[in-house]
This record gives C-alpha cells, structure tokens and sequence, in this order.
C-alpha cells in the first residue's frame, strides 16, 4: 500500500522557508560590530553597536587601561611587588597560576593580562590598585564614562559574566582607540606572540588573528559561554588605522574571519589622507567619578594632553610639567623585554633624558625650561642597511611600530647608497634619537644615531 502523502499550504511550506533562512543569516552574522577610522573616531559601519552585551575579556583593556593611568599618576610603580590576595589565585581559567602570598613585580601581571588574558593576574591588579576588586572596578566605570562609554557597566576586572557587567560594541571600539592614543608606548604589548610572565612564558590569545590578517597589531580577544567569541582588533595599512569590534560570533575562526572582513570593509571605505583627530584625555569632575589616587611617594601627575617632552621643555610654564612628560617618554621602557646584560635602565634613562632646569626670573613670574641638549630637530637614527627598497622600508614600518612611543613623530626615509638602501628615521631631537637607540639595542635592534649635516 502506497505511504500516504504528507501536503502543506503554499504559505506555511514559504513561512518555513524564510525562518530557515533567516535562522541561517542570524547564525552567520555576530550580535554587533563596529568599525572605525582610528585617525578620527569616523564610523564606517555598525550593526548593534549599542547593544548592551557581555564584554567577556574585552573587560581586561579598562583594567589595563586604568592601570596604566595609575602608573601614570604614581599611584604605584612597574616594578611594585604586588601580593597576590586567596581571591586572586582562586580565579578560574584562563590564569597564569598566581599563589595566594606571592609578591610578583606589577609588570609581570600586566604582562599576563594583556597576552594571556590571565584572570588571576586581571583581579590582583585591580586589588592592587584600588586595594578590592569591587573598588576598582567602581574606578573602571568611572573611567568608561569619562572616556564617553556612555553604555558600559564594570563588575570585575576579569570579565568572567556577571549581572551588570555589560558593554557595547562602540564602547569598546573607542577604549581600544584609546588605549592606542593614550598609552602607545604600551601598545606593542598586545602584538606580543608570546610574553615572559616570570612565573612561565605565555603565549597570545589572538596569536592566530595577529599571524593571519597583514598588519593586524592587536587589540583583545574574549569569550564566555554567555558572550560567544569576542574581539576588538586594529590594523594599519600604510598610513591608514581600522579598529573593528564584534560580540556574538560562534567559534575563534568565525569571530577571525568575521573582523578581517570588517577590517577590510573600513580599509576600503576610509580616505586615503585625513587629519588625524586623536581622542581627549579622560576628566574626572568632582562629581560623577573623580579617581581618587593613593597615596605615594611620587607626585601624582595632573591629567594632560600627551605631549611631545622637547616641546614641553621648550614652552610649558611650569616646571613640574616639564618633568611629568619627560617621565611619561620614559614609560615605553616599562614593559619591554628585560634589557641585555649592560643595558641601561628605564630609571637610568629618565634621569639622562629628563636633565631639564627650571629657573625663574628676577621678577618670579617666568619660568625658563631647557633640555640638556640642543631641541632641535636634525637628529635621526640608521636602523640597517638592505638588499633594496622594499625591505628597507618594512623594517621601518616594523620599527615605528615597536617603538612608537619615542618613533611616533619621526619621518621614515630611504636612502640608496653604493652598498644598499639605508633604513632612516629622521627630524629628532638629539635627545629623542639617542633614546630611540637605546632602547631599540635593548630589543637587540642594531641602531645608529645620525648627527646633523
């Protein structure tokens, strides 16, 4: 006997239709994304990017954000022994393996937390900073809002789900702006393959991503069972940036190949030149979240426009200013690689680069700074010479970008000479090409300083 045969109207067989398609779009498309110009903050496409989602380990770039502004205040210091609390060491994984009682420098746990996204590591700077994770990650909001993260709530410093603790993909595409901005002389530590921890070498959560995508430089992967797979990730392409950020994808390969495609969305939309425009620094009002510093023995440094040091020292009308910034040019030391055996120390090249005097006039109203060298700028440096011109300007490319913090305002040049093409940085002060040098031979990068003529 013949099965009988199973007939469905037109309409619900076509209804059916659609709600598998769509089921099908929904599953290949991430909750939200987000894509900018870095140069200017400029949108260049957004889908849900003000829905508020759980960050996973997105949190940990306002951890290490907050952490680098209290460094910068002196509020503590990189080589700070920091003792890790029976919280700390009870966090689940990812985590490094602290010990509760153990006293590692803070370097160290910024290290875990930026490459391996150590939870463990993430809570003890947190306590360390604000002396309870609750406190800081109070701190943590008050920084999101003053950074305008106007949808972003903290819980944790970790970012482990927790009612409330929720973000949104524009908010963390402009923390990752800012992070790049406002602390670049700690940027390439999210470039790192890998890290030493002291307690063991890590290595990078989005090592794939950053070994995949041609000029990938960072940001920060992130994932929970409740988030999906998370990341805000920047790319340059000759002298354009993209900072792209999704929430929701389903695998690490889905959310990799997913942002290289929002990336190369923003490269084929964004102007060739445009004025860069970076980000404002953060002001805390003395309502809604000022930060309030912790005691230390260094002066604790008033919030101000990153600035070139020569330039301060030349025009800034007060001298206490002139020594924050010249500290601040000093920081990219603080978390690169242990300097080779010889090597001068980052506190050693503070004091060499900050010889500044500070004098006032007869009449005490005009202060008088000057560098202990000439400002002007007709240094630069020589990183090799090459076999052509192509090579010679990757390995500058390279270079700016692992040493941006003293490179960022250098010009990249080209020379041929009778035995190759001369790789060049150029337009320093002879005291910006002297540490540029210094701590481009503690990576084990052959640099020459070039004198003027």
């Amino acid at each position: 006997m013949a099965s009988p045969r199973l007939t469905v109207p037109f309409r619900t067989l076509s209804f059916l239709v659609a709600t598998l398609l769509f089921a099908q779009v929904a599953a290949a498309a991430p909750h939200a994304a987000m894509v900018v110009d870095a140069r200017t903050g400029e949108v260049l496409h957004s889908r849900n990017a003000d829905t508020q989602l759980h960050p996973a380990s997105l949190t940990k770039m306002m951890t290490l954000y907050v952490v680098f502004e209290a460094v910068k205040n002196g509020e503590i210091g990189l080589d700070d022994k920091v003792t890790i609390s029976r919280n700390a060491a009870a966090e689940p994984p990812s985590k490094v393996g602290l010990r509760s009682g153990q006293k590692i420098a803070l370097r160290y746990l910024i290290r875990a937390a930026a490459v391996k996204s150590a939870n463990d590591a993430a809570t003890a700077l947190g306590e360390a900073i604000e002396g309870s994770e609750a406190a800081f990650a109070a701190r943590m909001t008050r920084t999101a809002k003053a950074l305008g993260m106007t949808r972003t709530t903290f819980r944790n410093a970790h970012g482990l789900t927790q009612s409330g603790h929720l973000s949104t993909a524009r908010d963390m595409t402009t923390l990752g702006r800012h992070l790049f901005y406002d602390y670049p002389e700690y940027y390439n530590l999210f470039s790192r393959s890998s890290a030493d921890t002291q307690i063991r070498t890590v290595r990078n959560t989005n090592r794939r991503f950053l070994g995949s995508y041609a000029g990938a430089d960072g940001i920060k992967t992130g994932y929970t069972r409740a988030a999906g797979f998370n990341l805000t990730a920047s790319a340059h392409r000759g002298g354009e940036r993209i900072i792209a950020t999704i929430f929701g994808a389903h695998s690490s390969a889905d959310r990799n190949r997913k942002v290289q495609d929002l990336l190369d969305m923003g490269f084929s939309r964004a102007p060739t030149r445009v004025a860069v425009r970076k980000p404002v620094l953060p002001v805390y009002g003395k309502t809604g979240g000022a930060v309030t510093l912790a005691s230390s023995l260094r002066p604790a440094g008033r919030p101000i426009p990153a600035v070139d040091p020569v330039a301060v020292a030349a025009a800034a009308p007060d001298p206490d200013m002139v020594t924050r910034a010249l500290q601040d040019a000093a920081l990219a030391e603080a978390v690169a690689p242990r300097a080779r055996p010889g090597a001068r120390t980052g506190v050693d090249t503070a004091i060499e680069t900050a010889a500044v005097d500070a004098a006032v006039d007869a009449a005490g109203t005009r202060v008088v700074a000057r560098m202990s060298s000439s400002g002007s700028r007709h240094w630069g440096i020589n990183v090799g010479r090459y076999a052509s011109r192509y090579q010679a300007e990757q390995v500058l490319l390279k270079t700016a970008l692992t040493e941006i913090g003293t490179l960022d305002d250098a010009l990249r040049k080209v020379v041929q000479s009778p035995r190759g093409w001369e790789a060049n940085f150029v337009g320093m002060s002879e005291d910006r090409a002297a540490l540029a040098c210094r701590r481009l031979s503690a990576r084990d990068v052959d640099c020459a300083t070039l004198g003027p003529g």
